[in-house]
């Protein structure tokens, strides 16, 4: 049990992911996030609006699958197979963002200035969320795919496509962290 529970290191990590990789290629599937959210659109009857949804959801059971085992054991993690250690960011981090207003940091992997329950009083906090989800949406959309899928699977893929994506997520991540947060908060 103390092996499961401090975090693993790169090495052990790492092939997992390119085992689950290689079975994925072997089985013909793509690993992504947000092609799940058209999915769970599909099923609950978007199509009868919009062609697009139109699709076989069947065969992307398995994905909503990977979803659910990704809610689950991140609850598992969170709860059970973890000791309150805090978040490993660099105490500059955790300075710059104390002086943001983001007590929370080092502390919690969500910030509770955003994400708890008190916070949602605030009008401020809905605009921020709601923006961002639409931008992450979009994006999501507009690469044709999400940070996941892209850069676990179209780079496993060799897919250049998915390596401009993901030079654009890192891109966007570091003007957004840099030059927007700070103006924003």
């Amino acid at each position: 049990m103390e092996l499961i529970m401090q975090p693993w290191p790169w090495y052990v990590s790492g092939p997992l992911i390119v085992l689950v990789m290689a079975l994925l290629i072997l089985m013909g599937k793509r690993f992504g996030m947000s092609t799940n959210l058209e999915t769970m659109c599909s099923i609950s009857g978007a199509g009868r609006f919009v062609d697009y949804f139109k699709t076989d959801v069947k065969s992307k059971i398995w994905s909503l699958m990977v979803v659910l085992g990704v809610v689950f054991g991140g609850f598992l993690g969170a709860n059970l197979l973890s000791e309150n250690r805090g978040v490993a960011i660099s105490e500059s981090s955790v300075t710059t963002l104390n002086e943001l207003g983001f007590s929370s940091a080092g502390k919690a992997y969500l910030p509770s200035e955003l994400f708890s329950l008190e916070s949602l009083s605030n009008p401020f906090t809905w605009v921020i969320l709601l923006v961002a989800g639409f931008l992450v949406g979009f994006g999501a959309r507009y690469a044709g795919g999400c940070t996941s899928g892209h850069a676990i699977s179209g780079l496993s893929n060799l897919q250049l496509p998915s390596l401009v994506a993901v030079l654009g997520f890192f891109v966007g991540g570091l003007v957004m962290i840099h030059l927007l947060f700070p103006l924003i908060f």
